[in-house]
């Protein structure tokens, strides 16, 4: 399939009406409509079976386990001295006993969802309500801590209560009942189950449309041989067999707290005290997202100042030179609630604890994704944005310690908000044999960065003894590459065998995921993404991801140059100037009275029909560059209906009252750094709204003290706009 589509105008236009950007009803969250949705793409029959061989696989295995247990006087269950509970889970194929553990040291804090919320830097009010997450851990939460309201579920018949499940929970959903213990995503709900049977219940829950679970737990590392270190297992199979018969759920894991425990006596790379080849399990899944814990330094602006690995974080490689783990969250002195009662709390550091912090921001992305698009992404699309808007950490490229760097919540909702005018979000399909490609203009500011992400079919082959096995998991290995001029610029890649090298540039036939960055990018470039054939079932889903780019000229600007023009009995023409590849969306009606009548035109004019002769009504335009990307609304114009005789009021209608002097705005200092103030007199009811490049109202207040505070707003470009007695006024001001 050979897919040429240069982003000109055209292209944008069949984008626009595809989608939905003419409904003004939005759904949220995780209903049963939704599900189905989410269902009618899976094949529920081949879920069934697998579920059904788990199920019979789990009886086997549980009554061997039990069994050997007793033969070998195995503890069946025990909490350790740092306060972890380990738990037998499985007998490996060499008869090694398989303890699951939880990953807790003490103390913590999470990542920067904060700018998705209301009062955050977006102001996209994303709260995680109506949305549904699963928690698996060694124990359930205390669902009837204050913390939870009613949004916390029990899936499992157990009373088993633990702390380190509470506190999971906590900092996924907690509503901040105490400010300090507020989870990522407040609002949503969340099933809590215990880990005996999590891969059973986890495949039911997927097939039933569950997004996304945290996991923040893993294989015990100071109980298995050497071998299990950085293999692909069977364990690590079967998840990844989850994961692709389900393509929207995505499995987070915890990477696991060893760092420093010297456990595997021969790593792949390096001395056993450094830390590496520690991956594990089904933190070891090529469709899973494992999670390491970071110490960071964050601005109030939300760019990352500093980043290190935490001295606990366990490092990759997997053996085959996979990038795991896959991202980093903070995962240091977190505080969240405890089980010991319905209002006690505690601090805790560790994985476990930056996992949720990174499974509740993806759950704020799949609810906005969801709210944008009345679509919620697939699993490879979600950890694409996540892993191609990360910020990079020390050497450019990824690295075995952190995967691509610590996770940038609000780089990863600009993407989407930008979806189609400086971004492309796409899911496709590649046959085997066949060629994706497409021509994109780099916007000479920022870095070109093209990704490619996909769920791949569980690997046939599982490790069973072989120590440091580098045979490849990877089933079907898509490519990516962008070309210029004859020039071919190429994906990150590493090696387990030079774990501490910088990320070189090469042919990456080992990761799921790959990513293309091109600085000070110009002109047009072709992507293209191939494959190496011998595909499982002849064909794979991918999504491509793209930023640093142009895919039209439009300008966010409110609309100019409003005229009448012809009319009739019932209605006239409205026109107003031209703007390159903009979508302009019309609003009329009765002044004060009813819902808008609303229409979009590519072209500069519109015939507002129905009117009534002597009535006054209203009209409002605004500028769409992409479906997301909108200019604020022009300044109400009102005018006075009369047949053939209509004409144009100069008035701009925003309160019943006298006329005064028009406002002149301007400010200053501008570039500005903590506040901008407004020359000129303003009335005691003027009112300023401060929109960003995008269109996004972020901030909003009474503009009476002419001192406007902006010193959490990002580095960038901004309009602000003052609402006063007589009309509106805007200018732009840079923030430094």
């Amino acid at each position: 399939m050979d897919r040429n589509i240069p982003l000109s105008l055209p292209t944008c236009k069949r984008i626009f009406l595809t989608l939905t950007l003419l409904t003004s009803v939005l759904t949220f969250g995780q209903n049963r409509e939704q599900a189905l949705q989410i269902q009618g793409e899976y094949n529920v029959s081949k879920i069934h079976s697998f579920t059904s061989e788990l199920k019979k696989d789990f009886t086997t295995s549980r009554t061997k386990v039990l069994s050997m247990a007793k033969s070998n006087g195995w503890k069946i269950s025990e909490t350790l001295e740092n306060g972890n509970f380990v738990e037998l889970q499985d007998v490996g194929p060499d008869g090694s006993p398989i303890y699951y553990s939880t990953f807790s040291d003490n103390v913590s804090q999470v990542s920067r969802a904060s700018s998705l919320y209301s009062n955050g830097s977006l102001h996209l009010d994303l709260t995680g309500e109506g949305m549904q997450v699963g928690v698996w851990d060694g124990g359930v939460a205390l669902a009837t801590h204050q913390e939870f309201d009613t949004r916390a579920n029990v899936g499992d018949a157990t009373n088993d209560i633990s702390a380190h499940a509470t506190m999971v929970m906590g900092t996924l959903i907690a509503s901040g009942v105490k400010e300090k213990a507020k989870g990522v995503a407040y609002k949503a709900k969340a099933t809590t189950n215990d880990w005996s049977r999590d891969k059973i219940e986890v495949s039911e829950a997927a097939a039933n449309g569950l997004l996304l679970s945290n996991h923040s737990y893993g294989i015990k590392s100071d109980r298995v041989p050497e071998w299990y270190f950085g293999s692909y297992i069977k364990v690590s199979q079967d998840w990844d067999k989850i994961m692709f018969n389900a393509p929207y759920y995505l499995m987070v894991s915890a990477a696991g707290n060893s760092q420093r425990m010297g456990d595997n006596k021969a790593p792949i790379y390096g001395k056993s005290s450094d830390g590496f080849d520690l991956m594990l399990g089904f933190a070891a899944s090529k469709n899973g997202v494992t999670v390491a814990a970071a110490d960071t330094r964050i601005n109030t602006d939300g760019s990352l100042v500093s980043a290190t690995v935490a001295n606990y974080s366990n490092f990759g490689p997997m053996d085959d030179s996979r990038i795991k783990p896959d991202i980093a969250g903070g995962g240091n002195n977190i505080y969240a609630a405890n089980s010991s009662s319905a209002t006690s709390y505690d601090t805790s550091s560790g994985t476990s604890m930056a996992t949720p912090g990174i499974t509740g921001s993806m759950l704020l992305l799949q609810e906005y994704y969801e709210r944008l698009n009345e679509s919620f992404m697939k699993a490879a699309t979600l950890k694409g944005i996540v892993l191609h808007t990360a910020d990079d950490v020390d050497a450019p490229g990824p690295d075995f310690k952190m995967g691509w760097g610590i996770m940038n919540s609000k780089r990863a909702a600009e993407l989407i908000t930008n979806k189609d005018y400086t971004s492309i979000i796409s899911e496709e399909i590649l046959n085997e044999g066949d060629t994706y490609s497409i021509i994109v203009k780099a916007d000479g500011n920022n870095t070109l960065i093209a990704s490619i992400s996909w769920t791949d079919p569980a690997a046939d082959y599982v490790n069973r003894g072989l120590l440091n096995d580098i045979t490849p998991a990877l089933v079907n290995d898509l490519d990516i590459r962008i070309l210029k001029d004859g020039k071919e610029f190429l994906p990150w890649k590493l090696s387990a065998a030079n774990a501490t090298d910088a990320a070189a540039k090469g042919d990456n036939s080992v990761d799921p995921f790959e990513r293309v960055e091109i600085a000070n990018a110009f002109g047009e470039y072709i992507i293209l993404v191939t494959n190496k054939g011998n595909f499982k079932e002849k064909s794979q889903n991918f999504s491509i991801i793209v930023s640093g780019i142009k895919t039209t000229d439009c300008m966010i600007a409110v609309p100019t140059g409003v005229s009448l023009e012809e009319a009739t009995e019932d209605a006239v023409n409205i026109t107003w100037d031209a703007q390159t590849d903009a979508l302009f969306e019309v609003q009329y009606r009765e002044v004060g009275i009813g819902d808008w009548t609303t229409e979009y035109h590519y072209e500069t004019t519109d015939s507002l029909k129905g009117l009534v002769n002597g009535k006054s009504y209203e009209v409002r335009l605004r500028t769409f560059c992409s479906e997301n990307v909108v200019s604020a609304y022009s300044p109400i114009i009102e005018f006075t209906f009369q047949g053939t005789e209509t004409h144009l009021e100069e008035v701009f209608v925003l309160e019943e009252l006298s006329v005064i002097e028009p406002l002149k705005l301007s400010i200053y200092p501008n570039p500005a750094v903590e506040q901008i103030s407004i020359n000129g007199s303003v009335s005691q009811n003027a009112m300023f709204s401060i929109v960003n490049t995008m269109g996004v109202t972020i901030k909003t207040g009474e503009a009476n003290q002419k001192k406007i505070d902006v010193a959490n707003l990002s580095t960038g470009l901004y309009i602000l706009t003052v609402q006063d007695l007589v009309g509106v006024k805007a200018t732009k001001f840079y923030k430094s």
